[in-house]
């Protein structure tokens, strides 16, 4: 399969992008799952079948990768490749431009002031 470009694999889901944020540094599973979860201040809840199906995906897609030489063989650790960090960055670009066209928008609402309360 042709590894796809960055450009063409964002948008990302808020699942995709909170566990490609997560891999800034090599991670197995169960600590994917504990970090998206800090990351989204639980907002993002993941279950097992959820993680590693997305992580089969994101592999096969050139974003990240299993690495061969992990420290406990019982856990799969994975890392983001270069594809994987150049769309992280490009879906981070993608919502900072979002969020300020939000606020642009709101701001001649005056609904501004409800920015963040839940």
């Amino acid at each position: 399969m042709k590894k796809a470009s960055a450009k063409t694999l964002v948008p990302l889901t808020h699942t995709t992008y909170y566990i490609l944020l997560s891999l800034t540094e090599p991670m197995h599973g169960y600590g994917i799952m504990n970090k998206v979860d800090e990351l989204s201040q639980g907002q993002v809840k993941l279950g097992p079948g959820t993680l590693y199906g997305a992580l089969a995906k994101l592999e096969k897609q050139g974003v990240i990768k299993k690495l061969e030489q992990a420290t406990d063989e019982r856990r799969k650790h994975y890392e983001l490749t270069s594809l994987g960090a150049e769309v992280v960055q490009l879906e981070y670009n993608r919502l900072v431009s979002l969020v300020k066209q939000s606020e642009g928008i709101l701001s001649n609402t005056g609904h501004e002031s409800n920015r963040g309360e839940q």
